[in-house]
Parts: structure tokens; sequence; C-alpha cells
């Protein structure tokens, strides 16, 4: 006898069933199943570094900071610490001063919304932007998976933008603006991450940057710019100016988060948008202040007392957190080095048919192999292999069969990463084997 149900999945919005979100928690509880195989899948920051005095003396600065700098009294103080606050957020004016001295972008604090994380803060921007049906969004493919499960709740359809050797082809953006147009849809935005981006790790050089802000402004389009690595280049490289410290003309929406830079428990993000939104009675305010009405609905406030710990954290280093993570970058461009050597010794050049890219800087490298990457490889990588790795068809909005896997080197030890490289040089041989045997 089949089970009683109160609901079923058909009653229930269409998003709550889409890969999308499926993947988004696929993604984040895997590694739960198999807690003993080493995991060169999550994207989170080095944990070695992590200090849990470090909070509470974040907090005191930015308690002092009320005071000395803000002239608060002890019950404002409290209040500002421990009440709801300004949906808006308590530190917007500190993340306006960070992105001066680490972007040189220069940002009026009242185009700040502090969000609950990024993700809030891209939700919230595809919630005002997607105003009829006709509108669609488009995407550089492959595209973060958050992205596309923050549109599909929306009912916000997502077009794909071809990636090109640079990050993005601009002729293909062109092109799909136009095909879009010419099917009676909008076009709203297009969401890039041109540093060191998730999944793929590739960067959009500063040429390209121009034309693209230059391909926005032709084409009457929005750019959503999301920057969660970009204070993470490898050794030397050195630093691009985000879009929107290039950007003249309010085309660039940009999101931004200091989960890999301050703490990612703190679950705090924020999004600049300080595009001019005109009003029925010809009043002219700020695009934030609309996305302040929606977050208003969706989380009433980010939390006071995560935004202190964060706000402490940047008054300690003037802002700046360029100095702050140095030691975080030194790990990562280590640990980036050491994967992409071990996977040339373990993959020989000539004689191997794997592949892989050679990012700059962030946390990812992707990985091509001679056949098809699926959940249920993953799976079994796991479980007989021992390790974890991320599945590239995640960040594609198609079925179609994806032959590349995603590998972190964020979060784990040179010595974790010789291990995880050894288990899938063995997974490799022996599925290539495999495959070629069920073939013959």
């Amino acid at each position: 006898m089949a089970e009683a149900v109160d609901l079923h999945v058909a009653d229930l919005h269409p998003a709550v069933d889409d890969p999308a979100l499926n993947s988004m928690n696929f993604l984040n509880e895997v590694a739960q199943h198999y807690p003993d195989a080493v995991s060169l899948a999550a994207g989170r920051p080095y944990e070695e570094f992590f200090d849990v005095a470090a909070p509470h003396r974040h907090l005191e600065t930015f308690r002092r900071h009320l005071v000395d700098d803000l002239g608060q009294s002890p019950a404002q103080v409290h209040r500002t610490l421990f009440q709801y606050g300004r949906t808006k957020g308590v530190v917007h004016h500190l993340v306006a001063r960070h992105l001066a001295v680490d972007e040189q972008m220069t940002v009026d604090p009242e185009a700040v919304v502090v969000t609950v994380g990024c993700q809030e803060a891209m939700f919230l921007v595809l919630r005002a932007l997607r105003a009829d049906p006709r509108d669609v969004l488009l995407a550089v493919a492959p595209t973060y998976v958050g992205l596309t499960g923050a549109a599909r709740l929306l009912d916000l359809p997502v077009w794909p933008v071809a990636a090109g050797p640079t990050g993005v082809d601009l002729p293909d953006l062109r092109g799909q603006v136009r095909r879009a147009r010419a099917a009676g849809l909008r076009p709203r935005a297009c969401y890039v991450m041109p540093d060191f981006a998730n999944p793929s790790g590739v960067s959009l050089g500063l040429p390209d940057r121009r034309r693209l802000l230059d391909l926005a402004a032709e084409e009457d389009l929005l750019l959503l710019e999301d920057n969660p690595y970009g204070l993470f280049p490898a050794g030397d490289a050195g630093r691009l100016p985000t879009l929107k410290a290039l950007d003249t003309a309010r085309r660039v929406v940009y999101l931004g988060s200091f989960a890999k830079t301050v703490l990612p428990g703190a679950r705090v993000g924020y999004v600049v948008a300080d595009q001019r939104v005109g009003g029925p009675d010809g009043a002219v305010g700020l695009l934030a202040d609309q996305l302040a009405k929606i977050k208003s609905m969706v989380t009433v406030n980010t939390s006071p007392l995560a935004q202190a710990v964060v706000g402490g954290a940047l008054l300690e280093h003037g802002c700046s957190l360029v100095a702050a993570t140095a030691r975080e970058r030194a790990a990562y461009t280590r640990n980036l080095r050491h994967l992409v050597d071990g996977l040339a010794r373990r993959f020989p050049a000539g004689t191997s048919p794997v592949r892989w890219n050679v990012p700059t800087g962030g946390f990812f490298v992707v990985v091509t192999v001679p056949f098809a990457v699926d959940d249920a490889l993953l799976h079994r990588s796991a479980r007989e292999y021992g390790l974890l790795w991320t599945p590239m068809a995640h960040f594609y909005d198609d079925t179609a069969p994806v032959d590349a896997l995603r590998l972190s080197v964020s979060a784990v030890t040179p010595e974790q990463i010789d291990l995880g490289l050894d288990r899938l040089a063995a997974l490799v041989t022996d599925e290539t084997a495999r495959r070629a045997t069920a073939v013959g």
C-alpha cells in the first residue's frame, strides 16, 4: 500500500524539484556521507587560520567604533548591536571604505545593502529585475549553481553565454542579447564572475573588461559582477580593477561577500546598487533602496552581531583586507601550484588524455577526463577511492554529459592534495579501462 502523503511535489513551486536546487543541496551535503574521504570538492576557506577569540575581539572593536567614532551612547550601542536593525545594514559605511581602499571604487554608503551572505544579494537583485514573464537573465556558462537556483525560484529563465578562452565570448553575448530580443524577450542583465570564476577558475583580462562594459552600454544591459575570490591572486600576479571600478555609467551591480575573507560563519555579504530609479511621482532614488524594501520582507535585516564581527575585522585592518588575508593568499597560492604540479606528474603531457586549466588565482581547477562525469561516478569515487570532487555537469543548465570535474584547493593541505591526486589517478586509470572494456 502506498504511503499516505499530505502534499505532492507537483503541488509546490516547480523550482523545489529543479536540478539547480538539488545540485546545491547535493554539493553541500555529499561530504557528510563520506567523512573519511579526501575532499577536493568544497570551495570553503582555509580553516587552519580560524581563531575562536577573533569574533569577540572584532565585536569589541566595532563597539568602540560606535562610541568613539560615531558618538553613540551606551543605550544606542546596545540597540545597534542587539535590536532589529537598519535594513540596509549597520556596517555599510565600512563596506564603502573597504571598497575604496582595496578596490579603488568610489561608493555611496547609501548604495550598499548588507545581506545574509552573497546568496541573498543575488536573490534580491534578481527579484527586483524580474518584472515581467518576458524577462531573462544571461549568465556566462559554466555558471555558479547558486545563481541558477535563485533565478529558478523567481521564474527567471537563464540563457547561457559561452565563456570562451578568456572568460566570456563577447560576440556570443551580443548574439544572445539580440536573439532574446528578436524572440520578444527582455534581457535584463548578464551575470559574470571576472576574477577566478567558480567553477572555471578563469579570469577576464583588462581589455575584455573594458570591452564588456562597452558592450553593456551599447546593448543597454546591466552586468551583475560577483567577486568572492578577487583578493586571492596566486603569487605575484597583480590584481585587475573590478568591472565596478571601471564602471562610469552605473552599468554594474556589484555583489560581494566576506565569507572568504573574514568569516564564512558570519554569513555577511552585500550588494552595491547605485543605479538611479525613477518613481511615478518623478522622484529619483537608488536601486539599493528598492532592494532594501524586498529584503525587509525576506530577512528583515542582517544580524547586527554578525555585521559587528565583520565591521570590527575591517576596522582592525584599516578597512583593507589585502594585508589581512596575506596568510590565506599564501596558502591558496601554495596549494594551487602544488595541485597543478601534481596533476602534471600524474598525467604527463603527450601520454595522458587528461587535461586541466591553470588559473592565475582563486580556489578552483577544472580537469577534463576521457569519460563522462556524473554524480554516480562521484559516489563511487568517494566510496571506493576515498576522494570527493565536484562534477562540472552541475554548472551547466542542460542534461548533456560533461567530461570534466572541478578540484578545489582552498580547504586542504599539500599532503591531502597529494593523497587526493593519487586517488584521482587510480580512479581515472580504472574508469578508462572499465569503459574501454565495456565498449569492446
